[in-house]
């Protein structure tokens, strides 16, 4: 059985999930390289923190990007990670957005709905 690192919402509060959006340049695999330590060095912060859930590329590429999922009381988390990401700040990603996900399945879900039995 494993340890969850999720941190409690405050009281009277549910966790939410939001999800990160970045979009990227065409040639983001090349231009990524001197800033990626830093990036995954912030990821891993923010895991370490209970905020970052799991993050990564889409791998079909379409569109380029990646995806990261934080979970927090506001999507404010998501998006100051954004405002400090290298990718971000060195013009890697051309477009980033946050979105609420309402979960609703599995362990984590924030929102959890069972069918009546």
């Amino acid at each position: 059985m494993g340890v969850s690192i999720e941190p409690d919402p405050p009281p009277g509060e549910a966790m939410k999930h939001y999800m990160l959006f970045y979009q990227v340049v065409g040639d983001h695999a090349k231009r990524r390289v001197p800033h990626r330590a830093l990036h995954l060095k912030l990821a891993w912060e923010a895991h370490e923190r209970g905020e970052l859930v799991m993050g990564g590329a889409i791998a079909d590429g379409r569109p380029a990007g990646a995806m990261l999922l934080f979970q927090g009381d506001s999507p404010r988390v998501a998006e100051a990670f954004a405002e400090a990401d290298p990718y971000v700040t060195e013009g890697l990603v051309t477009r980033w957005w946050v979105s609420e996900w309402i979960t609703v399945v599995g362990d984590q879900a924030a929102n959890p709905v069972r069918p009546d039995a």
